[in-house]
């Protein structure tokens, strides 16, 4: 298995002058941190500004969305290609509130998922279900249902760029919070899933990410759950130390594992 993987999204949040301030807390933190892989998703606005701080440092970038045409009439939108050029490795894709506040959609989804692999961009794919559809026992399916979708254009020797981001939906700043057995079952799903849709030996190479509001408080029982090879980190991500104390969950974890 690759490095622990743990992103910080930003979401709609900071200026330039704040986002470089952050990028500099969260660089000069985690310096001596080599066994996990880090990642700040700033808004598109700070993307070049904190491009500028972490380039010769081991911290990737990532964008929050993008569009799946190189081009075109498609106002308000940033293309796979402007976001590469700026310096991102990675790529968020159908995060919940994508789906849930701007209806994007499975096929949307897909989409971006074949655009960002075309144009070298690594996606972090988000699943998970709402609450009410957890209590009607639909987990699984929403889970599978959504999986499917993201991996229909990716190839079987694609799948190592990819990471999965489990995300319950209603476990995010709800004050709802997943058990340690949720997630490792949720974790399980999507990890068999991934072989059955993509080969024992390729699924292994993917990463699988909990995303339910990641805090400094349960990281470190977040690290000891079966098949959680990271975070994505909202609100917390927001503060440098916290975002860090993350990172360095994973980093015992891996030490002790060494």
């Amino acid at each position: 298995m690759k490095l622990p993987l743990v992103v910080a999204n930003w979401k709609m949040h900071g200026t330039q002058a704040e986002a470089a301030t952050l990028a500099r807390q969260v660089l000069n933190g985690g310096r001596g941190i080599r066994d996990v892989e880090v990642v700040l998703a700033p808004p598109f606005t700070a993307l070049s500004t904190v491009s500028a701080i972490t380039i010769d440092s081991a911290i990737q970038l990532a964008a929050q969305n993008v569009h799946w045409e190189t081009e075109g009439a498609f106002t308000g939108e940033i293309s796979p290609k402007m976001a590469r050029e700026l310096g991102c490795q990675y790529v968020i894709i159908g995060h919940s509130e994508r789906r849930r506040l701007f209806q994007e959609s499975d096929q949307a989804v897909a989409q971006k998922m074949v655009a960002a692999l075309r144009s070298d961009l690594r996606p972090i794919v988000c699943v998970g279900e709402t609450l009410r559809e957890r209590k009607r026992g639909k987990t699984n399916a929403v889970i599978a249902r959504q999986l499917r979708a993201a991996l229909k254009g990716v190839g079987k020797s694609a799948i190592e760029k990819v990471a999965v981001a489990y995300e319950p939906v209603w476990a995010i700043g709800t004050g709802r919070n997943a058990t340690p057995e949720q997630i490792a079952a949720a974790h399980r799903w999507v990890r068999d899933l991934l072989q059955r849709l993509r080969g024992k030996k390729e699924a292994e190479r993917c990463r699988i990410l909990y995303g339910g509001s990641v805090r400094p408080d349960n990281a470190a029982e977040l690290v000891k759950v079966p098949e959680v090879n990271g975070a994505l980190v909202g609100g917390a991500s927001l503060k440098a130390e916290a975002f860090l104390s993350i990172v360095r969950a994973f980093h015992s974890e891996s030490v002790a594992e060494s």
